[in-house]
């Protein structure tokens, strides 16, 4: 996918698994991109590998959770390779147990981090794609927003929210020629995924998971990349407000 020579991408949760294959699939298109994370080694090692490949990347660091050091966090991309005019919502957090088992802590960070994260990037940003009469915003949320899934109560709401935020977003920015769309991965192979289906009783929850699946495999962090990449182009100028599911066909949603 051609298309993306020179401008710059902020993509959230690009120290590692969907967030660091997204940034590097943007960099290989010709994008600037601003890898961030919480875990700025993670960063770091994204920026390495872009620029090992020939791309232009910046690794820095940001807690979403707070929305000064996201805007302070863009100003510094800001000054590094121009206005944002592309953002990838990525970065996503989650703890699998029973709704009832859950804590108000839980409930905070899940939101904190799935929810009002991705609210922060897109303010942040956003007075610079109105004035430019352009940009791409691309959130990912989950096929668990779509269906539910089990023990994931909170974050299935806060990944629903997204789909919601995106839709009403897509709408009152039209007029400034800014699209906004969805992915929704299902069971990718990631660091996330290993993390929270830990141990014998993951492995066999993994394996339940590829049984369902369609194209009896998971999905990897390259696969979903190509769908934030499509929506980045210039391919997805007349696409907004759309959801797009990368799943192997473990969710059909019409």
């Amino acid at each position: 996918m051609a298309g993306l020579g020179g401008k710059t991408a902020f993509v959230t949760g690009a120290g590692s698994g969907i967030g660091r294959a997204i940034a590097r699939r943007l960099a290989d298109d010709g994008a600037c991109v601003v890898a961030a994370d919480v875990n700025f080694d993670g960063a770091q090692e994204t920026e390495q590998l872009v620029r090992g490949s020939g791309g232009n990347a910046l690794a820095v660091h940001v807690d979403i959770t707070r929305f000064d050091a996201v805007r302070a966090t863009v100003l510094q991309a800001r000054e590094a390779f121009g206005p944002i005019v592309i953002l990838v919502n990525n970065a996503g957090w989650d703890h699998v147990e029973p709704f009832v088992q859950n804590t108000p802590e839980l409930w905070d960070k899940v939101i904190g981090i799935n929810l009002k994260g991705p609210i922060h990037c897109c303010r942040a940003v956003l007075d610079d794609m109105i004035a430019a009469g352009a940009g791409k915003i691309i959130s990912i949320s989950s096929d668990a927003a779509r269906v539910g899934s089990t023990g994931e109560a909170v974050y299935a709401a806060c990944k629903g929210g997204i789909i919601a935020f995106s839709k009403t977003l897509a709408r009152e920015l039209a007029r400034h020629k800014i699209n906004v769309n969805v992915v929704c991965p299902g069971p990718t192979d990631t660091p996330l995924l290993q993390e929270v289906t830990g141990g014998e009783q993951g492995a066999k929850i993994i394996a339940a998971m590829q049984r369902a699946i369609p194209f009896r495999r998971l999905g990897t962090p390259e696969e979903v990349a190509a769908a934030v990449a499509f929506f980045a182009s210039p391919d997805a100028d007349f696409i907004t407000g759309q959801v797009l599911s990368v799943s192997g066909g473990l969710t059909m949603v019409g």
